[in-house]
């Protein structure tokens, strides 16, 4: 097998993609393009598991891709349409009948990127997909931008060099570059004085792009109501401090695509986050569950049944979402997400409690204590890490709630209180590391 430096080396990668021949009869169902500044993606849906050819040009940065077995058809011109003049990765894409059975596809990149091209196996509510994820080369760094925010227009960023980018490479390495990393500077103070520390709390809405999350019975989608809220409590944090420390909100997500589920746990820790909150809508089989939980990690069994359910149905994102499966170090990374301490799930199970009183007093609970399971995305073996669900998308007298200003300004309200009470009790001086 030819290795995968070698094939770089040929500035072309050749991927068969699928067990059998292609059918003469593919066709493409549907095309997505899901911009965001993390990474662009293009998704192709077909009949049919497609086999494909792609060569990347760097000048004028380029990614060629040829489809075999297809035919142009109507939902493949539709994709020109479909990409934004804001997308910060593709400037634009062309297709065409490049032969018999192959489409050429040509995506005009406004920077170089690594691209990465793999194939999903169907799974509900989508058929056979061919992705292309567009990472740029140089990734934005999240904590130089938050440093940036704090230290406003009267002082420049720090000097010297930026934290090393998170790995982008879905369920890749999760280890080397944050582990063993030395505590940032400190912030001084705008105006000088006394030493500020910056206090970051990770907010990681659920699901988006490929992955809609639950769907309620009028249509509301838990990646869209999540996300909302998760923007108002943005807002409320960036406006408050814990005894006179600054407090900075960060999203894992600030729009509408897919980030696998590992890739939120390397975020939280790029920024070195104080909290991670990951913001869900819960969804059940039944119309008739209801109330809000709060959920936190569990190294053995489930605290319930219900836990266990809702675990395996929030992990199965990735699945949904897309990730790529073939990306080397999967081990290593599932082994690091393992590594979750008894510390963090203490502090985890303080901040749940503390933001479900808070909850209880807004709105309905589910179940009156934190709950806990294994969900993937509470494993930063550092970083306190809970999980909300703000109400049954699935009920319909919730999906209004969670639809209204009112509610999510409520909940908004309730989540903030209950992370200042936990700072209240928990003082983030006590922690070892500064930003």
């Amino acid at each position: 097998m030819i290795g995968r430096r070698a094939l770089l080396q040929t500035g072309s990668l050749v991927l068969l993609l699928g067990r059998a021949q292609i059918s003469s009869g593919a066709s493409i169902v549907a095309v997505r393009v899901w911009p965001a500044e993390d990474y662009s993606r293009v998704t192709l849906e077909s009949d049919t598991a497609l086999k494909a050819k792609q060569s990347f040009i760097s000048q004028p940065p380029r990614l060629a891709v040829d489809i075999e077995g297809i035919e142009l058809n109507p939902a493949l011109r539709e994709l020109v349409a479909k990409v934004l003049p804001e997308d910060p990765n593709i400037a634009g894409i062309r297709v065409g009948q490049y032969a018999p059975g192959v489409v050429r596809l040509v995506i005009d990149l406004k920077q170089p990127i690594k691209p990465q091209v793999f194939t999903l196996k169907p799974i509900e509510p989508y058929q056979h997909r061919l992705v292309f994820d567009l990472y740029p080369t140089t990734p934005p760094d999240p904590l130089a931008q938050l440093i940036a925010q704090r230290l406003g227009p009267q002082m420049p960023p720090p000097a010297g060099p930026t934290p090393p980018a998170v790995d982008i490479d879905p369920l890749g390495d999760l280890i080397a570059r944050h582990a063993d990393k030395p505590p940032a500077p400190a912030v001084p103070a705008p105006g000088g004085g006394q030493t500020d520390r910056l206090i970051i709390i990770a907010l990681d809405p659920g699901h988006g792009g490929e992955d809609p999350g639950a769907i309620g019975r009028n249509g509301t989608r838990e990646k869209d109501v999540v996300l909302r809220l998760a923007r108002r409590l943005r807002d409320r944090i960036n406006a408050s401090s814990v005894n006179g420390h600054t407090l900075r909100a960060y999203l894992t997500r600030d729009g509408d695509y897919f980030v696998p589920l590992h890739v939120r746990v390397q975020k939280a820790r790029q920024v070195q986050a104080d909290l991670f909150v990951s913001i869900h809508a819960d969804a059940f089989y039944t119309p008739r569950p209801q109330g809000a939980s709060v959920f936190a990690l569990s190294h053995g069994g489930a605290s319930s049944s219900a836990a266990r359910w809702m675990a395996a149905k929030e992990n199965k994102a990735d699945l949904i979402g897309g990730v790529n499966v073939q990306a080397k170090d999967a081990q290593v990374a599932r082994a690091m997400l393992d590594m979750s301490t008894s510390a963090q799930i203490r502090d985890s199970l303080k901040l749940g409690g503390t933001l479900l009183q808070e909850i209880g007093r807004v709105g309905k609970l589910h179940k009156p204590r934190v709950e806990q399971a294994g969900f993937a995305v509470l494993k930063a073996p550092d970083i306190p890490s809970v999980l909300v669900e703000a109400a049954f998308i699935s009920n319909p007298e919730e999906e209004a709630k969670l639809n209204s200003e009112r509610y999510q300004e409520q909940l908004a309200d309730a989540l903030m209180r209950g992370i200042q009470g936990y700072f209240a009790k928990n003082p983030p001086l006590a922690r070892s590391r500064s930003v």
